[in-house]
């Protein structure tokens, strides 16, 4: 059964286009969500803020550096006081730093390292035990594609993705008696900042080898993850959602 409130979401990586896209879906559907992200850009989060003004105050910003074990568990004291206990996590954050392994240095893999996977256990720590004491959770962890297929000059990236869909089965296991889900969705190319940059020859390549024919919009991603953070959606669990327009059948 439902509690008598609202659910709250936490959505990492919250104002880069993908989360965005997600926090509109969850809140759409009754949650109220915080958007977790950098403040190193002031001009982003006002964007963010104007962009989601019809809302009105049903999703926030809070500041947050997934990196840093210390201040997450520093940011989910704070959203705990301020705006009760959170329901849903949605493991967004994500960077690139694109290179061969032969020209890759140590922090080319570290910072990759720490934002993508270390990020996913940093937040995820901090909130399991609530969800397991009220028996009830939705954990949605965002991956790729390439975490599947790999991808050249991306041997940081597809490893750190590859690992976070391990980590979704492993706490799946941990934690599914408790009435917590844990599942990843792995976006195939979609129109984010990301993917943009791209030089458009490569885009159309890529775009070519898409059965469907297009790249994927940020709406595709969020449907998925606010299916898998119903409240009847928890029968899956420790799955892998692949959302990449047939771009990758396993």
């Amino acid at each position: 059964m439902a509690e008598n409130r609202e659910r709250l979401a936490v959505v990492t990586g919250g104002i880069g286009g993908l989360g965005t896209e997600i926090c509109r879906h969850l809140a759409r559907s009754g949650r109220r969500v915080v958007a977790a992200d950098l403040d190193l850009q002031p001009e982003r989060v006002d964007s963010f803020r104007q962009s989601l003004a019809e809302f009105n105050g049903q999703i926030r910003f809070e500041p947050l550096n997934v990196a840093d074990f210390d201040d997450c568990a520093e940011f989910a004291q704070r959203v705990q006081q301020h705006h009760g206990a959170v329901d849903i996590l949605v493991n967004a954050a994500g960077i690139t730093r694109d290179t061969t392994l032969r020209k890759m240095d140590a922090n080319h893999w570290n910072d990759v390292m720490r934002v993508n996977l270390d990020g996913v256990f940093n937040l995820s720590r901090q909130f399991v035990d609530g969800m397991c004491d009220r028996n009830f959770g939705r954990i949605v962890n965002i991956s790729s594609v390439n975490g599947q297929t790999g991808q050249f000059g991306q041997t940081n990236y597809s490893a750190a993705k590859a690992g976070m869909h391990g980590f979704t089965m492993a706490l799946a296991r941990e934690v599914a008696r408790k009435g917590v889900t844990v599942n990843s969705v792995s976006p195939g190319y979609c129109k984010t900042a990301m993917v943009m940059q791209i030089a458009e020859p490569i885009r159309n390549e890529i775009i070519a080898k898409i059965p469907v024919g297009r790249l994927g919009e940020p709406s595709d991603i969020a449907r998925v993850v606010d299916f898998l953070s119903a409240e009847d959606a928890g029968f899956i669990t420790g799955a892998n959602v692949p959302v990449n327009g047939g771009y990758f059948m396993d």
